[in-house]
């Protein structure tokens, strides 16, 4: 049974920082992307970033070039998203996902539970 579980939001101040954990387990990912999504109160779920479990390369929407970090640790299954100089606007429920990718939420086929980052302004 695959399991994909976040960790690490919180509440944080205009211009802090957060890294979120994603713990993924009961499968193989070698050939997937890894990706974060968020979705905030009555907006779409958007594309934040994502990585080749394997290979390494990486996306990331526009609006967080600069600002978020995507990595990954293969040894401990685990995926980051680092993310800087945090503004209102990012609040939002923050998910990792696993599948086909990279930029599109149809082509992943697991998504953790969530967890949700305020900042405050």
């Amino acid at each position: 049974q695959v399991q994909l579980v976040e960790s690490g939001g919180g509440l944080v101040q205009t211009g802090g920082s957060l890294r979120l954990s994603c713990a993924a387990s009961g499968r193989t990912f070698s050939n997937y992307f890894m990706g974060w999504f968020r979705q905030a109160p009555g907006k779409e779920r958007e594309f934040l970033a994502a990585i080749h479990w394997t290979r390494g390369n990486t996306y990331y929407r526009d609006s967080v070039v600069g600002r978020f970090t995507i990595s990954r640790d293969n040894a401990k299954n685990t995926l980051f998203l680092q993310m800087n100089n945090l503004k209102p606007e990012d609040t939002a429920v923050y998910s990792c996902a696993a599948g086909s990718g990279p930029t599109t939420a149809a082509n992943y086929d697991y998504w953790g539970q969530g967890t949700q980052v305020t900042v405050s302004s």
